[in-house]
């Protein structure tokens, strides 16, 4: 049975849809508030829905897919050159609607889990970034009053509370006590970061892809973990090397006149 394409090109409040009526012929690209969206697709006959791979998107493709409508989600990069007119909600939604027609590798739609995973490494990698910046913070208010240390987080442990015990006599008592803090700080990142890694080991006991993953030499939680809930659905490659693609670990490749041209690889 051929699906009607249908695409939607989903926002905050408003989503746009369009498609061409099969009864009619007549265009349909029309705004839908969000309390109404999954109320206008419950009914219809199954589509093929066209998506922007966005924010949201994954959700709402969850949605869809109970209804048994078939969902492409694509990146936004390949639906820019469907649109040659002004950008607008409506262009967009018709840009969408002529990407999904055409074949192309979509973007697999990812669980609940997966989100959940990737969220996780979102915020761990905030709290990473927050914990060096934090170390560094300390060693620069520190060297502003003659006090350097070795590198490393271990080199900072063992030598700041000697020195906040010798300078705080010599330092505003507002200033010493901020220091104290920002360092007891670091006990708390600490530990939020180790209950993320944790919650990852226990999904990785579960998962079998990510068990998997991990027997591969140099292959560890992190990287088992992310590319796990960054593939999707693994049967979407037809071979390692499409993957080894998808992931960035090839050459970026231009040519023109039949003179191609590898630059670096990509990560």
């Amino acid at each position: 049975m051929k699906l009607t394409p249908v695409s939607i090109d989903i926002a905050k409040s408003v989503f746009q849809v369009h498609h061409v009526d099969e009864g009619t012929g007549e265009i349909v690209n029309k705004p839908i508030k969000r309390a109404k969206f999954l109320e206008y697709f419950v009914n219809r006959m199954p589509c093929q829905i066209g998506m922007e791979a966005c924010g949201g998107a994954h959700h709402w493709a969850r949605q869809l897919t109970k209804m048994r409508h078939q969902v492409k989600l694509m990146p936004a990069e390949y639906v820019k050159a469907f649109n040659i007119r002004s950008k607008n909600d409506a262009t967009d939604a018709r840009a969408i609607w002529l990407a999904v027609q055409q074949p192309s590798k979509a973007v697999a739609v990812k669980t609940e889990m997966q989100q959940a995973m990737l969220a996780l490494h979102r915020v761990r990698e905030q709290l990473v970034k927050f914990r060096t910046m934090q170390v560094n913070s300390l060693r620069g208010l520190l060297t502003e009053y003659g006090e350097v240390m070795g590198r490393g987080r271990a080199a900072l442990d063992k030598a700041i509370p000697e020195i906040l015990g010798r300078i705080s006599e010599r330092l505003p008592a507002v200033l010493a006590d901020t220091l104290r803090e920002q360092w007891n700080g670091l006990a708390m990142l600490d530990k939020q970061i180790a209950d993320i890694e944790r919650r990852m080991r226990e999904w990785a006991k579960e998962d079998k892809a990510v068990k998997a993953i991990k027997e591969i030499p140099g292959v560890g939680l992190l990287t088992a973990t992310a590319a796990v809930a960054m593939m999707g659905e693994a049967k979407a490659f037809r071979s390692g090397r499409e993957f080894a693609a998808w992931a960035g670990l090839v050459p970026r490749q231009t040519g023109s006149g039949g003179n191609p041209f590898l630059y670096r690889q990509n990560t």
